[in-house]
């Protein structure tokens, strides 16, 4: 799934400032969760249903910073799963201009319930499997 940042904001120097590569990273799993399918509301409307409390969570995060984006540069950030687990998913994303590879990311998201790791529902696990990767 790719998602669009649109223009990004810089430090005095021109370059993006690096933590805002995390708020990109962030949308753009959001956006992946939206994009995946018309069910996926109900999807999460029946977790929701089985408990209210539940969250994905970002448990663990590792970045590669390859070159910097530039003030007025339209990024996209790719994101895809690399594996679905019991309690948590792994997602590789990376942020591009164009062709171009900026920053890579490994990040390990948790589902979380009543503040405690549980168990990913079914129908949200298979939907995760069932993305293909962009």
């Amino acid at each position: 799934m790719v998602f669009c940042c649109d223009i990004v904001k810089s430090e005095f120097s021109g370059i993006v400032y690096h933590a805002n590569y995390l708020r990109f990273m962030e949308r753009g799993r959001t956006n992946h969760l939206r994009l995946m399918g018309a069910e996926q509301q109900a999807l999460f409307e029946q977790a929701e249903a089985e408990d209210a409390s539940f969250a994905f969570v970002v448990r663990s995060m590792h970045l590669d910073f390859l070159k910097p984006a530039r003030m007025d540069d339209v990024l996209d950030v790719v994101t895809w799963p690399v594996a679905v687990k019991g309690a948590s998913i792994m997602l590789a994303q990376e942020v591009r201009r164009g062709e171009v590879v900026l920053v890579k990311a490994e990040v390990r998201v948790a589902f979380i319930s009543g503040g405690r790791a549980q168990p990913i529902p079914k129908s949200i696990r298979a939907l995760m499997k069932a993305d293909p990767i962009s």
